[in-house]
């Protein structure tokens, strides 16, 4: 198949373990002329839960036809799925305080093509913009700015669904957004909603993780990316990096370090997202790297 002819999609799968899952939407994707590039599964035998992830490239004719192929295929075998082209990148919505690096450095990603799969659909703050993005190049990117009060934080919260709503966001990513949601707002996005945490779970949680690292006198430090949930800062873990530090390193030291994970750690975990290799298994997540 001539690759300029072809499109590449992605199709993940979750269904109770069984024989025959590879076979059954290999053979959906070889009856539709469709080409298999990588496939990565997992069985967690532990909860008889069966995860996979195939890379393929179908000519664009042939992708009405594989999408009933597989619904037929996902049906029989009691599967959730979900079939995704990487020329429909998904639309996302990014959301950040008063720190920019986090944003900043998806956005280049984005620009370089690194994260091609990701069409930012606008940035929120709770911020003005000089204060939240002054030296973020957002070009035509909307920015909102949302301010947040304890009296109005349900209407702030409203105007951030008509946001999502009117621009089609299917993915909100926390670059370092300072404010907590509602439980209902957060179940409203779950699996959808990634935060970037200042700290490698579960320790040092709250304000000024990096002053209580230098306090303790840790060896590591680190950042976590994951799914939110109702349990702040406890949803399932996405991405995590760690990088050594020492008795000379000050606190300065330690929020610059840690600025490089979090910029890194969240831009994997979007990655991953983006790709459809990351799965939710309860409280935890199957990740399939790149």
């Amino acid at each position: 198949m001539s690759a300029d002819m072809a499109h590449s999609a992605v199709i993940t799968v979750k269904c109770q373990s069984r024989p025959g899952i590879i076979a059954a939407f290999s053979q959906a994707v070889v009856e539709c002329e469709g080409d298999i590039k990588d496939i990565n599964q997992f069985n967690d035998r532990m909860q008889d839960r069966y995860f996979m992830r195939m890379a393929c490239t179908v000519r664009p004719a042939q992708m009405p036809l594989l999408s009933r192929r597989l619904e037929s295929v996902a049906g029989r075998l009691g599967a959730y799925h979900q079939l995704r082209e990487r020329q429909q990148p998904v639309r996302t919505l990014i959301m950040t305080s008063r720190f920019d690096h986090c944003l900043n450095d998806l956005l280049y990603r984005w620009r370089n093509g690194e994260m091609s799969m990701m069409q930012p659909v606008g940035v929120v703050s709770n911020h003005p913009l000089p204060v939240a993005c002054g030296r973020v190049h957002l070009g035509d990117i909307p920015f909102h700015h949302l301010p947040v009060t304890e009296e109005g934080r349900d209407e702030q919260e409203e105007a951030l669904r008509g946001i999502m709503e009117e621009s089609g966001a299917e993915l909100l990513v926390l670059a370092r957004y300072m404010q907590v949601f509602s439980d209902r707002f957060v179940r409203d996005v779950e699996g959808r909603c990634i935060n970037i945490h200042r700290s490698f779970l579960p320790g040092f949680r709250g304000q000024e993780p990096y002053h209580q690292a230098s306090q303790r006198g840790v060896k590591l430090i680190g950042a976590t990316a994951h799914y939110v949930t109702t349990d702040l800062d406890e949803g399932p873990i996405i991405e995590q990096d760690i990088e050594p530090i020492t008795h000379t390193d000050t606190i300065e030291d330690l929020v610059r370090k840690g600025r490089d994970i979090e910029r890194r750690v969240l831009a994997r975990a979007v990655r991953y997202h983006l790709d459809g290799r990351v799965f939710l298994n309860d409280d935890r997540t199957v990740v399939f790297p790149d």
